[in-house]
């Protein structure tokens, strides 16, 4: 099966807005999932609150996830695969912040936030990314209409 896509290239602004939403999303991730392979209190204390026990090997675990599914978005060759597990990661952190009933916008919604910046940082970096969205498509032209 042959796959014809066309590249939409990004400005040089919008790639650089890309990579600086990724680097956000980066450090927060990668510095989310280090403080978790460290028993300190305030990670146990969350955790508990989070009705997840006190538990170091799912500590972490989740850690070591979150370290794994950053590095693989990091990487451009791996950086769909990446977003792709930290959208289901990220999925997994909303379902636990409603379980507790936690506030909306400050807690169970920050997933869906630190989600939508590894998306569209990825979508202003990657033109391959872009050529499958069929919004950019359909705006694109229109444009040349």
């Amino acid at each position: 099966m042959t796959v014809i896509a066309e590249n939409y290239p990004a400005s040089s602004p919008a790639r650089w807005i890309g990579r600086i939403l990724s680097g956000l999303v980066i450090v927060f991730l990668l510095f989310d999932g280090a403080i978790k392979l460290v028993p300190w209190p305030i990670v146990t204390e969350t955790m508990e609150r989070m009705g997840y026990g006190s538990s170091d090997a799912l500590m972490r675990g989740l850690g070591a996830i979150t370290i794994v599914c950053t590095v693989l978005y990091a990487i451009p060759p791996t950086s769909i695969l990446g977003a792709i597990l930290l959208t289901g990661y990220l999925g997994g952190a909303i379902a636990s912040h409603v379980r507790i009933e936690s506030p909306l916008f400050t807690h169970t919604l920050f997933g869906l936030y630190l989600g939508l910046m590894v998306w569209g940082g990825l979508w202003l970096r990657d033109a391959n990314l872009r050529s499958l969205m069929p919004f950019r498509r359909t705006l694109l032209q229109q444009r040349s209409q």
